[in-house]
Protein backbone atom coordinates (compact mmCIF):
# COMPACT_ATOMS: atom_id res chain seq x y z
CA UNK A 1 0.00 0.00 0.00
CA UNK A 2 0.90 3.42 -0.44
CA UNK A 3 2.60 4.83 2.08
CA UNK A 4 0.30 7.97 2.45
CA UNK A 5 -3.21 8.98 3.27
CA UNK A 6 -4.08 10.58 -0.15
CA UNK A 7 -7.47 10.77 -0.95
CA UNK A 8 -8.66 11.16 -4.62
CA UNK A 9 -11.93 13.02 -5.11
CA UNK A 10 -13.00 11.40 -8.57
CA UNK A 11 -16.16 13.26 -8.83
CA UNK A 12 -16.41 17.08 -7.44
CA UNK A 13 -20.28 17.38 -7.33
CA UNK A 14 -22.55 18.39 -4.20
CA UNK A 15 -21.15 15.47 -2.45
CA UNK A 16 -17.62 15.26 -3.52
CA UNK A 17 -16.98 18.70 -2.64
CA UNK A 18 -18.68 18.46 0.35
CA UNK A 19 -16.47 16.04 1.89
CA UNK A 20 -13.19 17.65 -0.02
CA UNK A 21 -14.24 20.67 2.68
CA UNK A 22 -14.39 17.69 5.32
CA UNK A 23 -11.66 16.62 4.79
CA UNK A 24 -9.29 19.53 4.29
CA UNK A 25 -11.16 20.96 7.39
CA UNK A 26 -9.22 18.24 9.01
CA UNK A 27 -5.67 18.59 7.24
CA UNK A 28 -6.65 14.80 5.01
CA UNK A 29 -4.49 15.16 1.36
CA UNK A 30 -6.86 15.35 -1.08
CA UNK A 31 -6.44 15.75 -4.64
CA UNK A 32 -9.77 16.60 -6.94
CA UNK A 33 -10.33 14.95 -9.73
CA UNK A 34 -12.19 17.76 -12.59
CA UNK A 35 -13.04 17.44 -16.49
CA UNK A 36 -12.13 21.71 -16.30
CA UNK A 37 -9.73 23.63 -15.18
CA UNK A 38 -12.18 26.28 -14.21
CA UNK A 39 -13.67 28.93 -11.45
CA UNK A 40 -14.62 25.69 -9.24
CA UNK A 41 -11.40 24.18 -10.17
CA UNK A 42 -9.63 27.67 -8.82
CA UNK A 43 -12.00 27.03 -5.50
CA UNK A 44 -11.12 23.98 -4.78
CA UNK A 45 -6.98 24.91 -5.02
CA UNK A 46 -8.12 27.76 -2.63
CA UNK A 47 -9.35 25.37 -0.37
CA UNK A 48 -5.94 23.39 -0.47
CA UNK A 49 -6.69 20.42 -2.67
CA UNK A 50 -4.82 19.39 -5.51
CA UNK A 51 -6.45 19.68 -8.85
CA UNK A 52 -6.16 17.62 -11.96
CA UNK A 53 -7.33 17.23 -14.92
CA UNK A 54 -9.38 14.08 -16.23
CA UNK A 55 -12.27 11.87 -17.48
CA UNK A 56 -13.39 8.81 -15.66
CA UNK A 57 -14.09 7.13 -18.78
CA UNK A 58 -10.36 7.14 -19.79
CA UNK A 59 -8.23 4.91 -18.33
CA UNK A 60 -5.48 6.95 -19.11
CA UNK A 61 -6.36 9.65 -17.11
CA UNK A 62 -7.57 7.33 -14.23
CA UNK A 63 -4.02 5.98 -14.03
CA UNK A 64 -2.35 9.20 -13.45
CA UNK A 65 -5.01 10.49 -10.58
CA UNK A 66 -3.98 7.47 -8.88
CA UNK A 67 -0.90 7.92 -8.57
CA UNK A 68 0.26 8.53 -5.18
CA UNK A 69 -3.51 7.76 -3.97
CA UNK A 70 -4.35 5.29 -0.84
CA UNK A 71 -8.00 5.87 -1.14
CA UNK A 72 -10.39 7.32 -3.77
CA UNK A 73 -14.36 8.64 -3.52
CA UNK A 74 -15.93 7.46 -6.56
CA UNK A 75 -19.22 9.11 -7.75
CA UNK A 76 -20.60 9.90 -11.13
CA UNK A 77 -23.74 12.21 -12.12
CA UNK A 78 -26.35 10.64 -13.61
CA UNK A 79 -25.60 9.66 -17.07
CA UNK A 80 -25.43 6.79 -18.94
CA UNK A 81 -21.64 6.10 -18.95
CA UNK A 82 -22.16 5.19 -15.63
CA UNK A 83 -20.99 1.61 -15.69
CA UNK A 84 -18.19 2.61 -18.18
CA UNK A 85 -16.83 4.86 -15.69
CA UNK A 86 -16.85 2.53 -13.33
CA UNK A 87 -15.81 -0.62 -14.70
CA UNK A 88 -12.54 1.76 -16.19
CA UNK A 89 -11.93 2.83 -12.49
CA UNK A 90 -11.99 -0.64 -11.09
CA UNK A 91 -9.81 -2.29 -13.90
CA UNK A 92 -7.12 0.55 -13.67
CA UNK A 93 -7.14 1.07 -9.60
CA UNK A 94 -6.52 -3.32 -9.87
CA UNK A 95 -3.72 -2.49 -12.50
CA UNK A 96 -2.27 0.51 -11.34
CA UNK A 97 -3.51 1.67 -7.91
CA UNK A 98 -2.64 0.56 -4.48
CA UNK A 99 -5.46 1.52 -2.52
CA UNK A 100 -6.55 0.87 0.82
CA UNK A 101 -9.81 2.18 0.45
CA UNK A 102 -12.76 2.71 -2.67
CA UNK A 103 -15.94 4.39 -1.59
CA UNK A 104 -18.36 4.04 -4.09
CA UNK A 105 -21.47 5.89 -4.71
CA UNK A 106 -24.68 4.07 -5.31
CA UNK A 107 -28.21 4.26 -4.37
CA UNK A 108 -30.49 2.53 -2.17
CA UNK A 109 -32.86 1.27 -4.81
CA UNK A 110 -30.20 -0.94 -5.36
CA UNK A 111 -30.81 -2.62 -2.54
CA UNK A 112 -34.55 -3.97 -3.41
CA UNK A 113 -33.09 -4.94 -7.08
CA UNK A 114 -31.97 -8.14 -8.69
CA UNK A 115 -30.13 -9.20 -11.54
CA UNK A 116 -33.44 -9.65 -13.64
CA UNK A 117 -35.45 -6.74 -11.90
CA UNK A 118 -37.12 -4.45 -14.54
CA UNK A 119 -39.05 -1.53 -12.65
CA UNK A 120 -36.18 0.44 -12.19
CA UNK A 121 -35.06 3.34 -14.36
CA UNK A 122 -32.00 2.66 -16.41
CA UNK A 123 -29.38 4.76 -14.49
CA UNK A 124 -30.32 2.00 -11.67
CA UNK A 125 -29.25 -0.26 -13.37
CA UNK A 126 -26.48 1.02 -14.25
CA UNK A 127 -25.61 1.07 -10.27
CA UNK A 128 -26.35 -2.53 -9.83
CA UNK A 129 -24.36 -3.28 -12.07
CA UNK A 130 -21.66 -0.84 -11.32
CA UNK A 131 -21.98 -2.51 -7.75
CA UNK A 132 -21.04 -5.99 -9.28
CA UNK A 133 -18.35 -5.01 -11.16
CA UNK A 134 -16.80 -3.31 -7.90
CA UNK A 135 -17.37 -6.49 -5.99
CA UNK A 136 -16.10 -9.09 -8.69
CA UNK A 137 -12.95 -6.36 -8.86
CA UNK A 138 -11.81 -7.59 -5.75
CA UNK A 139 -10.89 -3.88 -4.28
CA UNK A 140 -11.26 -2.82 -0.72
CA UNK A 141 -14.95 -1.55 -1.65
CA UNK A 142 -17.15 0.28 0.59
CA UNK A 143 -20.38 0.88 -1.19
CA UNK A 144 -22.94 4.08 -0.03
CA UNK A 145 -26.46 3.35 -1.03
CA UNK A 146 -28.29 7.29 -0.73
CA UNK A 147 -32.13 7.36 -0.72
CA UNK A 148 -33.48 10.32 -2.22
CA UNK A 149 -31.36 13.64 -1.46
CA UNK A 150 -33.33 16.58 0.57
CA UNK A 151 -31.28 18.79 -2.05
CA UNK A 152 -32.50 17.66 -4.89
CA UNK A 153 -34.71 20.15 -7.20
CA UNK A 154 -37.92 18.38 -6.20
CA UNK A 155 -37.60 19.20 -2.64
CA UNK A 156 -35.65 22.37 -2.86
CA UNK A 157 -36.29 25.10 -6.37
CA UNK A 158 -39.60 23.13 -6.73
CA UNK A 159 -40.85 23.31 -3.39
CA UNK A 160 -39.72 26.74 -2.50
CA UNK A 161 -41.57 28.12 -5.49
CA UNK A 162 -44.90 26.17 -5.07
CA UNK A 163 -44.60 27.13 -1.59
CA UNK A 164 -43.97 30.99 -2.21
CA UNK A 165 -47.05 31.07 -4.84
CA UNK A 166 -49.80 29.26 -2.90
CA UNK A 167 -48.27 27.29 -0.19
CA UNK A 168 -48.09 24.09 -1.42
CA UNK A 169 -45.63 21.13 -2.36
CA UNK A 170 -46.90 19.35 -5.44
CA UNK A 171 -45.37 16.31 -6.16
CA UNK A 172 -46.55 13.27 -7.77
CA UNK A 173 -45.72 10.44 -4.80
CA UNK A 174 -49.58 9.97 -3.59
CA UNK A 175 -49.64 7.95 -0.29
CA UNK A 176 -45.53 6.89 -0.84
CA UNK A 177 -43.27 7.46 2.31
CA UNK A 178 -39.60 8.39 1.89
CA UNK A 179 -37.38 9.15 4.23
CA UNK A 180 -34.88 11.33 2.12
CA UNK A 181 -31.45 13.07 3.68
CA UNK A 182 -29.28 15.66 3.31
CA UNK A 183 -26.08 15.38 1.11
CA UNK A 184 -24.33 17.39 4.32
CA UNK A 185 -25.50 13.74 5.76
CA UNK A 186 -23.97 11.56 3.05
CA UNK A 187 -20.80 13.17 3.35
CA UNK A 188 -20.32 12.60 6.65
CA UNK A 189 -20.74 9.28 6.07
CA UNK A 190 -17.82 9.37 3.18
CA UNK A 191 -15.18 11.63 4.64
CA UNK A 192 -15.37 8.77 8.01
CA UNK A 193 -14.96 6.10 6.05
CA UNK A 194 -12.04 8.01 3.83
CA UNK A 195 -10.51 8.95 6.85
CA UNK A 196 -9.98 5.38 8.33
CA UNK A 197 -11.21 2.63 5.62
CA UNK A 198 -10.12 -0.51 7.20
CA UNK A 199 -12.94 -1.81 9.63
CA UNK A 200 -15.61 -0.40 6.55
CA UNK A 201 -13.99 -2.18 3.80
CA UNK A 202 -17.02 -4.86 2.18
CA UNK A 203 -19.71 -3.13 4.35
CA UNK A 204 -23.00 -1.50 2.57
CA UNK A 205 -24.14 1.26 4.29
CA UNK A 206 -28.20 2.32 3.58
CA UNK A 207 -28.18 6.23 4.12
CA UNK A 208 -31.74 7.62 5.20
CA UNK A 209 -32.99 10.63 7.19
CA UNK A 210 -33.87 9.52 11.03
CA UNK A 211 -37.37 8.28 10.09
CA UNK A 212 -40.29 7.78 6.89
CA UNK A 213 -42.77 10.27 6.24
CA UNK A 214 -45.72 10.79 3.87
CA UNK A 215 -45.73 13.71 1.80
CA UNK A 216 -48.22 15.34 4.01
CA UNK A 217 -46.09 14.81 7.17
CA UNK A 218 -43.10 15.91 5.11
CA UNK A 219 -45.40 19.45 4.23
CA UNK A 220 -45.63 19.62 8.34
CA UNK A 221 -42.20 19.59 9.01
CA UNK A 222 -42.22 22.51 6.53
CA UNK A 223 -44.77 24.29 8.02
CA UNK A 224 -42.84 23.83 11.50
CA UNK A 225 -39.78 25.51 10.48
CA UNK A 226 -41.44 27.69 7.85
CA UNK A 227 -43.57 29.10 10.76
CA UNK A 228 -46.25 29.06 7.92
CA UNK A 229 -48.91 26.62 6.43
CA UNK A 230 -47.48 24.27 3.51
CA UNK A 231 -49.81 21.30 1.83
CA UNK A 232 -49.26 18.51 -0.19
CA UNK A 233 -50.91 18.62 -3.24
CA UNK A 234 -50.33 15.19 -5.10
CA UNK A 235 -50.07 15.39 -8.78
CA UNK A 236 -51.36 12.64 -11.40
CA UNK A 237 -47.94 11.24 -12.69
CA UNK A 238 -48.17 11.80 -16.05
CA UNK A 239 -49.51 15.08 -16.05
CA UNK A 240 -46.49 16.36 -13.70
CA UNK A 241 -44.08 14.55 -16.19
CA UNK A 242 -45.66 16.86 -19.05
CA UNK A 243 -45.84 19.65 -17.37
CA UNK A 244 -42.86 20.13 -14.84
CA UNK A 245 -40.29 17.63 -15.50
CA UNK A 246 -40.29 18.03 -19.56
CA UNK A 247 -40.33 21.66 -19.05
CA UNK A 248 -37.03 21.87 -17.16
CA UNK A 249 -35.06 20.32 -20.19
CA UNK A 250 -32.97 17.81 -19.05
CA UNK A 251 -31.49 15.17 -21.07
CA UNK A 252 -33.75 11.52 -21.60
CA UNK A 253 -31.60 9.48 -19.95
CA UNK A 254 -31.52 12.03 -16.75
CA UNK A 255 -35.12 12.80 -17.52
CA UNK A 256 -36.02 9.00 -17.27
CA UNK A 257 -34.39 8.14 -14.03
CA UNK A 258 -36.14 11.55 -12.24
CA UNK A 259 -39.31 10.52 -13.19
CA UNK A 260 -39.49 6.22 -12.45
CA UNK A 261 -38.07 7.83 -8.85
CA UNK A 262 -41.56 9.93 -8.72
CA UNK A 263 -43.16 6.15 -9.83
CA UNK A 264 -40.76 4.19 -6.81
CA UNK A 265 -42.00 7.01 -4.54
CA UNK A 266 -45.36 6.70 -5.09
CA UNK A 267 -44.94 2.38 -5.10
CA UNK A 268 -43.87 3.48 -1.59
CA UNK A 269 -40.26 1.76 -3.01
CA UNK A 270 -39.08 4.79 -0.91
CA UNK A 271 -40.11 3.47 2.69
CA UNK A 272 -37.00 2.75 4.36
CA UNK A 273 -35.32 3.95 7.09
CA UNK A 274 -31.48 2.96 8.50
CA UNK A 275 -29.73 4.03 11.53
CA UNK A 276 -25.95 3.79 9.37
CA UNK A 277 -25.44 8.01 9.35
CA UNK A 278 -25.47 7.62 13.36
CA UNK A 279 -23.37 4.30 13.48
CA UNK A 280 -20.71 5.24 11.50
CA UNK A 281 -20.44 8.89 12.50
CA UNK A 282 -21.86 8.69 15.91
CA UNK A 283 -24.18 11.89 14.75
CA UNK A 284 -28.15 10.99 13.49
CA UNK A 285 -29.33 12.43 10.10
CA UNK A 286 -30.97 15.40 10.58
CA UNK A 287 -34.80 15.84 9.97
CA UNK A 288 -36.66 17.34 7.38
CA UNK A 289 -37.67 20.18 9.88
CA UNK A 290 -34.02 20.86 10.44
CA UNK A 291 -33.23 20.92 7.22
CA UNK A 292 -35.95 23.47 5.81
CA UNK A 293 -35.31 25.76 8.82
CA UNK A 294 -31.84 26.14 8.30
CA UNK A 295 -32.67 27.15 4.66
CA UNK A 296 -35.87 28.91 5.54
CA UNK A 297 -34.41 32.41 3.63
CA UNK A 298 -34.21 30.36 0.62
CA UNK A 299 -37.77 28.64 0.87
CA UNK A 300 -39.19 32.18 1.65
CA UNK A 301 -37.77 34.48 -0.42
CA UNK A 302 -38.78 35.23 -4.24
CA UNK A 303 -37.59 33.00 -7.00
CA UNK A 304 -37.45 34.42 -10.07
Amino acid sequence: MVASNLVLIANTGSVGRTVLDQLRAQDVPVRAMVRRDDDRAAQLRALGAEVVLGDLTRPESVAAALKGVARMYFAMPVSPDHLLATTVVASVAREHGELDGLVGMSQMTVSQMTATSTTESHQQRLHWLGEQVLNWSGLPVVHIRPTSFLNNPLFTTLAARSIQENGTIALPFGTGRTSSIAVDDVARVVSTVLRGPAPHIGHVYELTGPRTVDMTEMAEEFSRALGRSVSYVDVPLDQWRAEVLAKVGLPPHTEEHIATMARLHRENRYDRASDDVERVTGVPAQSVEAFVAARRDFYLRVIP
